[in-house]
């Protein structure tokens, strides 16, 4: 008997999760032609996922999951539904969510890096916690945040899957991998180039900016590295892009540009539309990811599959992910961030090496294979609440 799924999309627009939802759908799709799913829009957002097969169905429903009334009125939503189980696609479960459900988990960075009152921390740890601990299953979207979720939350070890997420199809396609699709000619990246006055070698970072994010010591280390190649004929006019928030909204990362003075040569462009990131993965001397913690790290190979060195921290999920396909650094180490930088940028042979590297690695982790195994899931939580 087919089964009704119920998919809470409200995040597809987010930086990370967006990826997750917009692409297990995607792969769902396409594999699984008998279940009925009922997906969970906004109504802003009607417009993502397209041609979707007759098995999907729409629902809008306008509260955000962290508007206090969600945490009652969406129980009451789900009720109307009838589902067979619901999926929460990211760790922000209702306190009064009905059960059975699934929930992925992408990472613990609200509880282990909670800004705001005091109170805040253990409150979200208490909501967390609980929301796992009732979910028939816990997805994790890699080891360390499985082991993780098993140690500090104590979700029990048969209760938690491991399941990868994978770089978005659109740039392993649209990259300059030898085997990809170029779907942009070379005119129109240069104009997209040009658009941005970008005309100098620059080390790109792409991702928020948030405290474990780490950014005001890559500004620090390219401080550094400044100073070692100012008189290198290639590189003498190094810059760094950052490609995520805006300034003005962090601090900390504003105070270390200007003490290490480098304020003529980091640019911040905010969010860009994916086909402007793929030119600027593309065209990146190196690309550098130095977090200090990520529940997996997609941005390092979305880089690896446009062809471009990474350069990567050696801390909790990285150095599964990137496996031996980029520069692992200290990220509590300026003068190692800057010493990785340094090898991806002069030394030939080996950014060679990173890129051969970093195109297999991009392709070891499948979507298609995240839908088998979470379908598997589905089908599991409705033997167990059949039994």
């Amino acid at each position: 008997m087919p089964l009704k799924i119920v998919i809470d999309v409200r995040r597809i627009r987010d930086y990370g999760v967006g990826t997750y939802i917009r692409n297990l759908v995607w792969e769902l799709a396409h594999l699984d032609h008998e279940n009925q799913y009922v997906l969970v829009f906004r109504s802003a957002d009607q417009a993502e996922l397209p041609d979707l097969p007759a098995n999907f169905a729409r629902v809008f429903y306008e509260r955000r999951d962290t508007d206090r009334l969600n945490e009652v009125a969406f129980r009451f939503f789900l009720r109307q539904l009838t589902p067979d189980l619901v999926h929460i696609p990211v760790q922000r479960v209702p306190l009064l969510m009905p059960r059975p459900y699934v929930v992925t988990i992408h990472d613990l960075s609200s509880v282990l890096y909670a800004e705001g009152r005091r109170w805040r921390p253990n409150l979200d740890l208490y909501r967390l916690r609980r929301g796992l601990l009732r979910a028939a299953a816990v997805i994790a979207v890699s080891a360390a945040t499985r082991r993780d979720v098993e140690a500090m939350l104590g979700v029990p070890s048969d209760r938690v899957r491991q399941i990868y997420e994978a770089p978005d199809p659109r740039f392993l396609e649209g990259c300059h991998a030898a085997e990809a699709t170029d779907e942009a000619p070379a005119t129109d990246k240069q104009a997209i180039l040009e658009r941005y006055q970008v005309h100098y070698p620059f080390i790109l970072y792409a991702g928020t900016i948030r405290p474990q994010k780490n950014l005001p010591r890559l500004v620090e280390a390219f401080a550094v590295l400044r100073g070692d190649l100012e008189n290198h004929p290639i590189y003498s006019d190094l810059r760094l892009i950052i490609i995520g928030d805006e300034i003005s909204r962090h601090p900390s990362l504003r105070r270390a540009v200007i003490e290490t003075r480098v304020e003529e040569v980091v640019r911040f462009l905010g969010f860009v539309p994916v086909a402007t990131l793929r030119v600027f993965y593309e065209a990146a001397a190196a690309f550098v990811f130095p977090s200090l913690y990520e529940g997996f790290g997609l941005p390092p190979l979305e880089a690896m599959a446009c062809g471009t060195p990474v350069v990567a921290s050696n801390q909790s999920s990285l150095p599964e992910v990137v496996g031996d396909a980029a520069v692992l650094v200290n990220p509590e180490n300026v003068f190692d961030i800057a010493r990785g930088l340094r090898e991806a940028l002069l030394d030939e042979p080996r950014r060679a090496e990173l890129v051969r590297r970093g195109f297999r690695q991009a392709r070891r982790f499948s979507w298609a294979e995240a839908a088998r195994q979470v379908l598997e899931i589905y089908r599991e939580v409705a033997v167990q609440r059949a039994g």
